[in-house]
């Protein structure tokens, strides 16, 4: 029997474009400011759904890449992921197209051609066993742009 998992959070909000609120993960009590973006005529100063979105797709799979690498024992130093969702008008018709995941992965000065290989080839792979991108995939274009380094 399959497990199910549950991610209660709560969003309180107050007022219309120029209005304000937050989201608050309900287990760790994590809360963001939330408000309108600029570019949708509000104030801009929270995050937005937008963003959450495209922090969610990296966070996903920073992790993910984290827990991969450290099952298959390769020397990763660190890993640094920019993420850019796109969102496009057409006038009152709002879509989000596309998340571009630009992870940064700096490997041990120490680590070996076929450790790099795998490196690489998990940094094009890992967004397969995410959470977030499988459950996105097929509505929003996900992409992977890896720069791959000894350090």
């Amino acid at each position: 029997m399959a497990n199910i998992h549950e991610y209660p959070v709560t969003v309180q909000w107050q007022g219309g474009r120029d209005g304000s609120g937050s989201v608050t993960a309900d287990r760790s009590t994590v809360s963001n400011k939330l408000s309108v973006p600029p570019e949708f005529q509000g104030p801009g100063d929270g995050t937005n759904p937008e963003e959450l979105l495209a922090s969610a797709v990296a966070a996903c799979y920073t992790i993910t890449f984290g827990i991969i690498a450290a099952n298959q024992k390769l020397p990763v130093k660190s890993i640094e992921v920019k993420a850019v969702g796109e969102v496009e008008q057409a006038g009152a018709q709002f879509t989000y197209k596309k998340v571009t995941i630009r992870p940064r992965i700096v490997a041990s000065a120490d680590a070996t051609d076929d450790q790099m290989a795998k490196i690489t080839d998990m940094s094009h792979k890992a967004d397969n066993y995410c959470i977030i991108t499988n459950a996105i995939r097929g509505k929003v274009e996900v992409a992977v742009e890896p720069d791959i380094s000894k350090g």
